[in-house]
């Protein structure tokens, strides 16, 4: 048995939750797939996976051993790569992950332009609103925004963003813009709840810190959904500055009550030690870095 293919198609049957998933995508009959997991299991004398007619699970064993062959296959490949040189030259697999809006706005055309000067590389873009483990997720670059907590990360930082307030246009001429944060309870208000979790909204300005408990009217899972509801003038949201700034530059969205907004916060590009001496990632770094610091929607100062 060649372990380390039998730990490839394990990993994969894991991810897809399928054997015939795992087959298809590896390109190996769904036979072949079986009887590879099957000898594995009888190698580590434990099962690897629970198994129904719909449905392929890991085990407790196989969770553990889950995390432990992801490592082992990711330092043979960092090892093999080092002798063939893609530690001087771009290539193989990169994966990239950041803020949904964020990487649909400022990361995808950076992930285009890179891939068009790197044609040994090929990418993964995994764009969700949470914060990742990048090393137990097997991701090699994030963007994140905010204050970071891990000391385990290389950590660049590009800029600053701000949640800010905003309306349309055409609300403003209904309902006169708020003056005070204490007058949005008299607005109707979009909650985005990836930027507001909770209704009880903070600001801060030269006479301190105040909270304002607000009634939503338009509660918003999707950053997206809220910036449709604003622009077609339904009330008062507030968003990420990098999430609507084409549209407070172009004038159909407006920025309000500014000398209220929270303090910024942080965006840097984030790695894990260890992998910075590998050309695609270092590459890929470099890259964004340079085009995030130029974009006139993150602050710099």
């Amino acid at each position: 048995m060649d372990k380390l293919e039998a730990m490839r198609v394990f990993i994969e049957v894991a991810e897809c939750n399928s054997f015939v998933g795992a087959s298809r995508n590896l390109d190996l009959s769904a036979p072949a797939v079986t009887r590879s997991i099957a000898q594995l299991e009888g190698a580590l004398g434990v099962r690897l996976f629970n198994r129904t007619t719909r449905h392929v699970r890991l085990t407790e064993s196989g969770e553990h051993f889950y995390e432990d062959a992801k490592r082992i296959l990711e330092e043979v490949e960092q090892a093999m790569a080092t002798a063939s040189g893609s530690y001087a030259e771009p290539k193989g697999q990169l994966s990239v992950t950041a803020p949904v809006l964020f990487g649909q706005i400022h990361i995808a055309p950076i992930i285009t332009e890179y891939l068009q000067l790197n044609p040994s590389v090929f990418l993964k873009a995994v764009f969700f609103d949470r914060i990742s483990n990048i090393l137990d997720e097997g991701l090699d670059v994030a963007v994140r925004i905010g204050h970071l907590r891990d000391s385990n990360i290389y950590a660049i930082p590009v800029g600053m963003v701000r949640r800010v307030l905003c309306a349309s246009p055409e609300y403003l001429q209904r309902r006169a813009a708020p003056r005070h944060p204490s007058e949005l309870a008299n607005h109707e208000i979009i909650q985005a709840s990836n930027v507001e979790p909770s209704a009880t909204w903070q600001f801060e300005s030269s006479k301190g810190k105040e909270s304002v408990k607000l009634n939503p009217r338009l509660q918003c899972t999707q950053n997206g959904a809220a910036i449709t509801a604003v622009k077609q003038g339904f009330g008062i949201t507030r968003l990420m500055s990098y999430q609507i700034g084409e549209q407070l530059n172009d004038g159909s969205l407006v920025r309000i009550l500014r000398e209220y907004e929270p303090a910024p916060l942080p965006v840097s590009i984030v790695h894990l030690e260890g992998r910075q001496a590998n050309a695609k990632i270092r590459s890929f770094i470099d890259l964004a870095v340079t085009r995030l610091r130029a974009s006139p929607f993150i602050d710099h100062d």
